[in-house]
């Protein structure tokens, strides 16, 4: 099985998101992970979609989400050509005597710690998805309380870029 990230840019109308979702559905595909925000285009909403299957039905996705009229335009974000990235936010139950322990798992990893509690450590980290697994991994001995991943964001290395047609000058 293959996993390919798909960068796309699309009109920021109501119910592009449940399109795209019900394309995924509706051919029994599965999202691994979908982000979305706004660009610096007014009515140009950034999407990036991860998926996973054969060759045959990763091509089949692309064609598919080509075809919806709110999509500007798609591309695959090779990983050897592009930049991707995720946040986390994690809640460890933290007593006095693991607090220490924690904190140092997190300056390891360049995490923040974004909150404190009497019970408990809020912290933020942000990477590629080997470096999120691994942190969550190294924190499977603590009581992990709360998770929040965003998914998986991403721009192509270099000069090249995604809708340079659609970006104010």
């Amino acid at each position: 099985m293959k996993k390919i990230v798909l960068s796309l840019l699309m009109e920021n109308n109501a119910g592009v998101l449940s399109r795209i979702a019900g394309l995924f559905s509706r051919r029994g595909y599965n999202i691994d992970s979908i982000t979305a925000g706004e660009t610096t285009t007014p009515g140009v909403t950034r999407m990036t979609v991860v998926a996973s299957g054969e060759d045959e039905q990763l091509v089949q996705i692309k064609k598919q989400l080509a075809k919806l009229t709110e999509v500007l335009e798609i591309e695959e974000l090779p990983e050897y050509d592009s930049v991707t990235r995720e946040l986390i936010l994690l809640k460890v139950r933290a007593r006095a005597e693991e607090r220490q322990q924690i904190i140092a798992v997190a300056d390891v990893f360049r995490a923040k710690i974004v909150d404190v509690a009497q019970e408990s450590l809020t912290v933020e980290l942000t990477g590629n998805q080997s470096k999120i697994d691994a942190f969550i991994n190294l924190l499977e001995n603590y009581e992990i309380m709360e998770m929040a991943r965003t998914g998986i964001i991403g721009v192509f290395r270099g000069m090249k870029s995604l809708g340079g047609e659609y970006t104010q000058s």
